[in-house]
């Protein structure tokens, strides 16, 4: 752990992840966040998509530091003991996918994914800035009042081009294809912004590029680029909208989802059935 996340953890904060938990079902932030419940079940998408992204992580890394990438066949290796060791000791039952039912089938899709990554990947004109790179900022509400509450969150790869302009990007694992309006109403990458404005990256009023590099979980599987750009007023919203969610958690409104593919992974459906 950097001495930076440290410092940030010390503080009193709310990630994007929870913010992101709360509107999508606030009755499961209640679970995971206040009570801390151990998980029924996982999904095999978390273990598998935290994999892929310490493998992203160490490509980059390697790139930034020595100016070459890994070998392909350390990052193949590093993918496969890290999931092997997350499935066999899980305390929980995995929740296989129809697209790789066991994990050998889930090993397969990886490699094919890191393969199809590592020749897909072009840094061309970039200048890597940082990776997995840990930010914090003062959440205000509405009438510009600073709360005791701090938003946190982890740009997975901070760019430069060759403009001198930066670019966030985010890298996600997906079976299905992303829709534009989607990736420019995505709340994650509004945070990212929001962080790096207050944190001095970039000017107050200035719009932020951003990029989300998807790799697809198909039986050939593609890298897709995804861009869209957040501004000041994208900004001032999310800040709206994190103090809206602050103050239901404060006042304890928790509630159920109506439905949607989150709950079919949900690892508190027992008790959301027994709420």
């Amino acid at each position: 752990m950097t001495q930076a996340l440290q410092q940030i953890q010390a503080e009193l904060y709310v990630s994007f992840s929870q913010i992101f938990t709360y509107l999508n079902c606030s009755l499961k932030y209640q679970f995971q966040y206040l009570e801390q419940r151990p998980a029924e079940r996982m999904s095999s998408s978390l273990p598998f998509g935290k994999e892929i992204h310490n493998v992203l992580e160490n490509y980059y890394r390697e790139v930034k530091e020595y100016g070459h990438p890994p070998q392909l066949e350390r990052l193949l290796t590093v993918f496969k003991e890290g999931l092997t060791l997350q499935i066999e000791q899980s305390h929980v039952p995995i929740i296989f996918k129809k697209e790789a039912p066991d994990l050998a089938s889930l090993l397969e899709m990886g490699h094919s994914i890191i393969q199809v990554f590592y020749k897909s990947v072009d840094l061309a004109g970039y200048e890597i800035v940082d990776i997995e790179l840990p930010l914090s900022a003062p959440l205000y509400d509405e009438n510009g009042q600073s709360q005791d509450i701090k938003l946190f969150g982890v740009i997975d790869l901070l760019l430069k081009d060759s403009t001198g302009g930066l670019i966030v990007v985010d890298n996600k694992t997906s079976a299905q294809k992303k829709q534009q309006s989607a990736i420019d109403e995505d709340l994650q990458m509004t945070a990212y912004s929001y962080l790096l404005a207050t944190n001095g990256y970039i000017f107050p009023r200035a719009e932020v590029k951003c990029r989300f590099d998807v790799l697809r979980k198909l039986k050939t599987p593609t890298m897709e680029y995804y861009t869209t750009t957040r501004t000041a007023e994208h900004r001032k919203r999310f800040a709206k909208l994190a103090s809206r969610v602050l103050r239901g958690i404060e006042n304890r409104i928790f509630c159920p989802s109506s439905g949607g593919w989150l709950c079919s992974d949900c690892q508190y459906s027992e008790a959301c059935k027994r709420w």
